[in-house]
């Protein structure tokens, strides 16, 4: 695209924002409006409120239209990811009215497709590219009011009465004032304390919300507190039933600054903003006289980026990293009140987020396990880090459409919400359950006794949804018990049909593991057949928790290659340690630091390096490649926590290491 040709726009969701930013369009200077996309295209007045605007039926149709070199979408909030990644995937560049997402899980999701389209794509928070806002930045570096200290910031209003078919209202549609209006406070209150330090924005360290929750379960009012690493304290509020006095005020140790209606700069067909320094009892006014009208900044912010062939805003505009962090501070207010939408729960949300019924896929290798039926993906999805269903629906929804079908999930991860979610996930998206190669763990210390066996797993099939699991392992291991009666547990199980492939220990001994087979052998019953202990190219040094056991080291590699038991290796990639998160002059990172720092491991990860040079990919890729190439069976447990980390991870599996080559990294 030439730096003076015109961007040609499309519009998905002709609503009344939508209408607010043709006019910016119209007048600007590198945008021109060509079609408006309408799943109603009869409905009165859209001519009359997109003047010389194509009329298109269905948003697909928009995507689909050669004509069109950017769309702005400006659905309800729960179709900007849907529609944004559509955008993408079409090849638009993209603009999407705020909030981008409903979570900063779901905005990485949106950013991530658009970085492998090479498109651009912004959060439309249209002040952020106002001038008004640029001279606010320079006036906190300039140190004008001294160090800055406390921030308050507001944007609500009063609808007046509750309206249950008004948008904001509307539970289904993620309704409310955080996120409609919230990312308004927060956004500024990132940037302040940013400037303030010399950086783009900054991220609080800490947030805690309270708000009223109306009748539909929305907030109608709602504020939060912001602490900073620089010890800003930033004080924000939202509301749709309050009507409050929307002024910014930045308070310094010399003085403060206040700003009305910030977001609204200098008003929406252009005039005079007004910034307030009140110093030393003296009061200065700073008025900045703009012409041009507000929208028309956000479409030539985004004009440009896309002539310069940027994908996205430079700043004070919002930035991918920086649209991302502002929801988290968004996800963790909503967290402090307990607000999660409807539409984020597994009865509601079926789809994958670009709104397709998700189905599986056959990219990721499967390998045949002895004592399992069918065949398992070669590596394992963990996801225990996850909030809540709809952030954790986002990388389980991937992995499946990918090819994946082994699932790691334990009775203590979560308090039990790992084990709740892949059962909302399986039933929701009605995946059959015969695919699936679930794993579950119980009998963690210090509750590590075979009677907890049954108890733990009566609850664990009930969170999954299932009668079954396919693998099961103790979590830990008590030798103040005898191995026999563990054994004897869990043959039990096996008998009653509760376990349907093989079990065995997570974080067990050899001798222990021996043990047990011996028991299980002169007993009749079932012997434990599986292990899951760390197993990396890294050997680990101290356990990262209390009772890990590690089965890296060159005695471990022997009894499994003559037993052939499959081990479901944890941190199979090191947790950071093939990462430039790792070095020998890095020791910020004590985990790191203690369990992994030796010069056996630092031999192998310059060797990985090495290796991951010549074939053009990255050291953690060949640190999972040498932990499937191993000639008994390993099978990594992998724990992305984005669907860009997990495609990451995947992308590894085309590494065919030959054992020289392991042998090799070895050392």
């Amino acid at each position: 695209m030439t730096s003076d040709q015109l961007i040609r726009w499309g519009i998905i969701g002709p609503g009344t924002i939508a209408r607010t930013f043709a006019d910016g369009v119209a007048h600007s200077r590198t945008g021109k409006l060509v079609a408006i996309a309408t799943r109603n295209p009869e409905k009165p007045g859209l001519q009359e409120n997109f003047p010389g605007a194509r009329i298109v039926n269905g948003y697909e149709a928009l995507l689909a239209d050669k004509e069109i070199d950017a769309v702005y979408i400006s659905t309800p909030h729960t179709g900007h990811a849907e529609w944004a990644i559509k955008a993408a995937r079409a090849g638009k560049h993209i603009l999407i009215e705020k909030p981008i997402a409903l979570s900063a899980y779901d905005a990485e999701a949106v950013y991530y497709e658009a970085k492998k389209a090479g498109v651009f794509a912004g959060e439309a928070f249209m002040y952020r590219v106002h001038p008004q806002t640029e001279k606010l930045v320079e006036l906190i570096k300039s140190g004008v009011i001294g160090t800055v200290r406390i921030i308050r910031s507001s944007f609500g209003f009063n609808m007046g009465s509750f309206k249950p078919e008004h948008r904001l209202f509307a539970n289904e549609t993620a309704g409310g004032g955080i996120l409609d209006v919230g990312g308004y406070p927060v956004s500024m209150a990132r940037l302040i304390a940013g400037a303030a330090d010399g950086k783009a924005f900054l991220d609080p360290e800490k947030v805690s919300g309270v708000a009223h929750l109306g009748q539909s379960g929305v907030d109608e009012w709602a504020s939060a507190v912001l602490k900073f690493p620089n010890e800003i304290i930033a004080e924000v509020s939202c509301s749709i039933m309050a009507q409050q006095d929307n002024v910014l005020r930045i308070i310094g140790s010399e003085g403060r600054i206040e700003v009305a209606d910030f977001w609204f700069a200098s008003g929406h067909k252009g005039g005079v903003g007004k910034i307030e320094i009140f110093k030393g009892g003296k009061q200065e006014t700073i008025e900045l006289r703009e012409d041009r009208w507000l929208y028309s900044f956000e479409a030539d912010s985004a004009g440009d980026a896309i002539r310069a062939g940027r994908t996205e805003f430079s700043s004070p505009g919002m930035s991918w990293a920086d649209s991302i962090a502002n929801l988290r501070v968004l996800d963790q207010w909503r967290a402090s009140i307990g607000l999660e939408y409807g539409v984020e729960k597994a009865d509601k949300r079926t789809k994958n987020i670009a709104g397709g019924t998700v189905t599986r896929g056959s990219s990721i290798p499967r390998r045949q396990i002895p004592g399992i039926s069918k065949p398992a993906s070669v590596v394992t999805l963990g996801f225990e880090f996850f909030p809540n269903f709809a952030s954790a629906s986002l990388t389980l929804d991937a992995f499946y459409e990918a090819g994946g079908n082994a699932f790691d999930t334990a009775y203590v991860y979560g308090g039990g919400k790992t084990e709740t979610i892949f059962g909302d996930w399986h039933t929701s998206r009605k995946v059959p359950r015969e695919e699936i190669v679930l794993i579950g763990k119980g009998a963690h210390s210090p509750l590590c006794y075979p009677d907890m066996i049954a108890k733990q797993l009566d609850q664990s099939l009930a969170r999954l949804k299932t009668d079954y699991v396919d693998v099961y392992f103790m979590h830990r291991d008590n030798t103040d018990v005898p191995v026999g009666e563990f054994v004897d547990a869990m043959d039990a199980e096996v008998k009653r049909g509760r376990i349907r492939g093989i079990f065995g220990g997570s974080n067990w001994t050899r001798a222990r593991f021996d043990e047990a087979i011996a028991y299980a052998e002169k007993s009749g019953k079932a012997a434990p057949a599986a292990l899951s202990n760390n197993f990396s190219l890294a050997e680990m040094l101290d356990p990262i928790w209390a009772g890990c056991v590690a089965a890296s080291d060159d005695d471990w590699k022997k009894w499994l290659n003559e037993k052939q038991i499959p081990n479901f290796a944890w941190s199979s990639q090191g947790r950071g340690f093939f990462t430039d998160r790792a070095g020998r002059d890095k020791r910020d990172d004590e985990e790191i630091v203690r369990v992994w720092y030796s010069e056996r491991n630092f031999g192998r990860r310059d060797r990985a390096i090495e290796l991951a040079n010549k074939l053009g990919r990255n050291p953690i890729h060949i640190a999972l490649a040498y932990v499937i190439a191993q000639p008994f069976p390993v099978i990594p447990l992998i724990g992305p926590r984005t669907v860009a980390e997990l495609e990451d991870s995947l992308s590894a599996l085309d590494i065919q290491l030959t054992p020289d080559q392991v042998k090799w990294l070895e050392g």
